[in-house]
């Protein structure tokens, strides 16, 4: 039987986007690269399909170095990389770093979290207090009491400390310092993975109180068609006020730059509650297509959007993004914390991992599942 789906619309503000709308200079395009053209001798960085983290590409069953965790389009899987194992949705996942092709998908990145630290080659801190254009009420900070890893595990933490910081991100005056009721944590890939096409996936353990955001999504590395939101945003998993709210979230962001924006999504009701048990969240993502699923489960299917200007379907969806992982508190979707707020409250993250399709990882077209009673939105 196909999940019951909501189709909704969420509120956009000034300066707003349903996350944090990112605006700045793009760092650039090393870190792994799907889009990249694979290399037969070999070669580093995205112009030959390799990687800043995953290193040289190679020939044939070379794959990639142990820390992209297997192959990136030249090697084979299970060569490269080290792993602790363990099984995905994606494919087994053996000792040596590779995944077996369930549904066609091969590995080529991810965060197992079984060092001791937060691995600075995957992640990236982003420090400001300007409320994602959303009136939220945090700072994000590079801090341990924020993000830290602890046994094989990541945690995104939500303090009611009060932290003050320069506003940032879009605020005409970056440096302008401001005090919120709350600090948090936001981690990216930006410059260090970035992606075209694939399987993304994460398995999360939500928090749940009155004024909670969690998200695992996905920006554009470079906004080739325009500012937030012309070259689009891809939300893989967002959730509000859990505890009583049971649904989570997928959603486009597409059309112009802000406000001339558009967003689609559905939401969905996990089996069991988000805030009490691991969920693995995911889109399939392919050329012309993306897929939502929780637990393998898909909800949502989506292969209709434009940009406003005016470059041919499937832009804006045809260029390499990064993943997001952060927990704002406010704003204008789930209203502000109140009495009933309790903090500290954490998002967990057991890994995060990403395959391409080995039939065609250009296109990522022919891999995965795909739901034949999910009609799209």
């Amino acid at each position: 039987m196909a999940p019951t789906r909501l189709i909704f619309a969420l509120p956009c503000l000034a300066l707003s986007l349903a996350m944090a709308c990112e605006s700045g200079t793009p760092t650039g395009d090393s870190g792994v690269g799907l889009g990249g053209t694979s290399a037969t001798t070999g070669g580093s960085g995205n112009a030959a399909g390799g990687a800043a983290t995953g290193g040289s590409q190679g020939n044939g069953a070379s794959g990639g170095s142990a820390s992209s965790g297997g192959r990136v389009s030249g090697g084979a899987p299970g060569v490269g990389g080290t792993g602790v194992g363990g099984t995905g949705v994606g494919g087994t996942i053996d000792a040596s770093g590779g995944a077996s092709g369930k549904n066609g998908w091969a590995l080529v990145w991810r965060d197992e979290f079984d060092g001791t630290e937060i691995d600075k080659a995957k992640w990236e801190h982003e420090v400001n207090c300007w409320g994602g254009g959303n009136n939220e009420d945090q700072c994000y900070v590079n801090e341990s009491k924020n993000a830290f890893v602890e046994a094989g595990q990541l945690h995104v933490r939500v303090l009611g400390d009060s932290p003050s910081g320069p506003e940032g991100g879009g605020s005409d005056n970056p440096a302008n310092v401001v005090t919120r009721g709350h600090s948090s944590a936001r981690l990216r890939t930006k410059g260090k993975a970035d992606f075209k096409y694939g399987r993304m996936e994460a398995s999360l353990k939500l928090p749940s109180t009155q004024g909670l955001w969690p998200a695992f999504w996905m920006l554009p590395t470079d906004e080739i068609y325009g500012g937030w939101a012309a070259s689009g945003e891809i939300d893989i998993l967002e959730a509000v006020n859990l505890d009583p709210e049971e649904s989570v979230y997928g959603t486009l962001h597409y059309g112009g730059i802000w406000p001339d924006n558009v967003h689609t999504g559905a939401s969905f009701v996990p089996t069991s509650k988000a805030w009490e048990n691991f969920h693995l969240y995911a889109v399939e993502w392919q050329e012309g297509e993306i897929r939502w699923f929780v637990d393998d489960e898909q909800y949502a299917l989506q292969n209709e959007w434009n940009t406003a200007e005016g470059a041919p379907f499937p832009a804006p969806f045809d260029q390499k993004f990064h993943l997001i992982l952060n927990v704002a508190i406010g704003g204008s979707w789930p209203g502000s914390p109140d009495a009933s707020t309790r903090v500290p409250q954490e998002m967990v993250v057991d890994y995060v991992r990403v395959f391409e399709c080995e039939a065609d990882p250009i296109t990522g077209i022919g891999c995965g599942t795909r739901d034949p009673d999910i009609d799209p939105l």
